[in-house]
């Protein structure tokens, strides 16, 4: 069974998705990632990681570092789309990476010699829990805003969150 919850974010509505201990899943209300029920689901109900997710977007949307990022788990994750997904997790707040820089990324953590930035792409595109984990990040190797399932409005909100909150820790 799954079990889910509605977020109000500053981006429009966010529903998050847990296997009741961890989060499994966040959908935006619209788009490549609206949320569409694949299992039985129970809606709001009252999840300790609701909670702590609940608290770590208050955080985030306020202009914070959230700190501590609640259980996350993702079950139908390939052992690529792993890798990924802690890569993506390493980058730091306020910060951005080129596609083919994590893809320079995990051929040094897999041992290859190289590794395509469009399979990087392709697995941040899978990305079930974004902002939680930050495909939002990642840019184009000339710089431009490629590719977000909430779309490149979003991805751009994010970044400028992301941007005022390190300057401001900053000064």
């Amino acid at each position: 069974m799954e079990y889910l919850t509605r977020y109000s974010s500053p981006i429009g509505e966010l529903t998050l998705v847990s296997d009741g201990h961890a989060l499994t899943g966040l959908r935006f209300e619209s788009g490549a990632q609206a949320f569409r029920p694949q299992t039985e689901y129970e809606e709001n109900p009252g999840l300790p990681v609701f909670d702590a997710s609940a608290r770590w977007l208050d955080r985030y949307f306020s202009g914070q570092i959230p700190g501590v990022t609640p259980p996350l788990s993702f079950p139908d994750s390939t052992p690529f789309r792993r890798l990924i997904q802690e890569l993506l997790q390493e980058i730091p707040y306020g910060s951005t990476v080129s596609y083919g820089e994590l893809a320079q990324r995990a051929a040094r953590r897999m041992g290859t010699p190289r590794m395509s930035a469009q399979a990087v792409g392709s697995a941040c595109a899978r990305n079930p829990i974004p902002i939680f984990v930050p495909c939002h990040r990642v840019i184009g190797a000339d710089g431009s805003l490629t590719g977000y399932a909430g779309g490149l409005a979003k991805k751009q909100f994010l970044l400028e969150l992301e941007s005022r909150a390190a300057v401001s820790l900053h000064e």
